[in-house]
């Protein structure tokens, strides 16, 4: 015996609480993309700097020349020894080298002999004055890069100031660099 009977659909309150636990559920996932991208941009800013530093340390062993980094509360930038001037010189033609800015939020702790050294916001003048008798330029970076392979031991904190996400960068005289501590979501 058939009976005949409707045949049962979804209702509209069913499609409804589907659409919302399916928009929930995606707006969550989205988030949680934004913030591990968010985490990585921590670690993409350290990384740059060591990368930067690398190219340094191979520039100053195969031209034989010395290299400094003036490391500021959020940017630093390359500088050239002349040794015929004896002052520190900005690196003018190279692209790589250059002022480093980075973004709003970040900032730079550099600690020398585990003592905190004190930033300044802007770059330093470097006034070259070739005059006789003209005073030299007092400048001289924080960390430097010898010809030889060896730099200036230092520790370098990375961090976004919105939510203290941070990166520490160690470096050892012999040059060699390493990424010392990440947050535990990176």
């Amino acid at each position: 015996m058939i009976i005949a009977g409707r045949s049962r659909g979804f209702s509209l309150i069913e499609i409804m609480v589907s659409v919302a636990i399916i928009g929930i559920v995606m707006s969550v996932a989205v988030l949680s993309l934004n913030l591990l991208s968010d985490d990585r941009d921590v670690q993409k800013q350290a990384r740059r700097f060591v990368a930067l530093l690398d190219v340094a340390q191979d520039e100053a062993m195969m031209q034989g020349r010395e290299f400094g980094v003036e490391v500021m509360r959020g940017a630093y930038r390359f500088v050239e020894y002349d040794p015929v001037s004896n002052q520190w010189a900005a690196l003018e033609a190279d692209d790589t080298l250059k002022l480093s800015n980075l973004p709003e939020d970040y900032e730079i702790s550099l600690y020398l002999e585990d003592k905190e050294i004190l930033l300044d916001a802007e770059p330093k003048k470097l006034q070259y004055d070739d005059r006789p008798g003209a005073p030299p330029n007092n400048f001289a970076p924080q960390l430097l890069i010898y010809s030889s392979g060896e730099s200036t031991p230092f520790k370098l904190a990375v961090t976004r100031a919105y939510d203290q996400r941070r990166v520490e960068i160690e470096g050892d005289l012999l040059g060699n660099m390493q990424i010392i501590k990440n947050d535990d979501s990176m």
